[in-house]
């Protein structure tokens, strides 16, 4: 069984892009862009960033669609050209610098307590997502970074080691120290939750 089966039309507007086509790069867009701009945003954290490097990948694809071969599902072809558009990104931007001991003990609280009602077990689910979601936010940039890739996207840390231009151990310690943080985060936010 293939990980991405190919969508309803597709192959056909791959192949009318190729050529030139407008309305079939269009559909392209269509069914691909929340999946790009998804991972844009969980890559990046940021919501205008991510919607940049969405339009950008979409701009690299236009580009690149020719060489387009087939070897791969084109969703795991576009989705490692999103990658590698946002990897790009942060490599000019580059990543700002933090200490140790800022990323142990930061310096601020989290900014206001948030006084919540009575848990509603309807919504937990879906609090525990954006839970989740806020903490893999919340993490240094280079860690979120590996974390998003190995944990959510599936990246092996010798494919990571290779887009981000590090070792291997350098990728697991990253990732150990993210998940570490995750961690950290999410007791912090269910010791905030209990004191409500």
């Amino acid at each position: 069984m293939r990980r991405n089966p190919p969508i309803a039309g597709e192959a056909e507007a791959i192949q009318a892009a190729q050529n030139g086509d407008a309305t079939a790069f269009e559909t392209l867009y269509s069914l691909h862009k929340r999946r790009v701009y998804s991972l844009c945003l969980r890559m990046l954290g940021n919501v205008a960033e991510a919607e940049d490097l969405t339009q950008e990948a979409f701009l690299q694809l236009y580009r690149k669609i020719g060489t387009f071969r087939g070897d791969s599902a084109f969703s795991t072809w576009l989705h490692r050209l999103s990658v590698n558009v946002v990897l790009m990104h942060l490599r000019k931007k580059g990543l700002p610098q933090v200490s140790l001991e800022e990323t142990l003990e930061p310096s601020q609280e989290d900014g206001p307590r948030k006084d919540l009602g009575a848990r509603d077990l309807m919504l937990s689910g879906s609090i525990d997502r954006v839970t989740l979601e806020r903490a893999v936010e919340n993490l240094p940039p280079g860690y979120r970074l590996v974390f998003v890739l190995h944990d959510v996207e599936g990246y092996e840390h010798n494919e990571i080691a290779t887009m981000l231009d590090c070792s291997i151990g350098n990728s697991k310690s990253q990732l150990h120290k993210a998940r570490m943080k995750l961690r950290e985060l999410l007791r912090t936010g269910e010791r905030k939750e209990a004191a409500v």
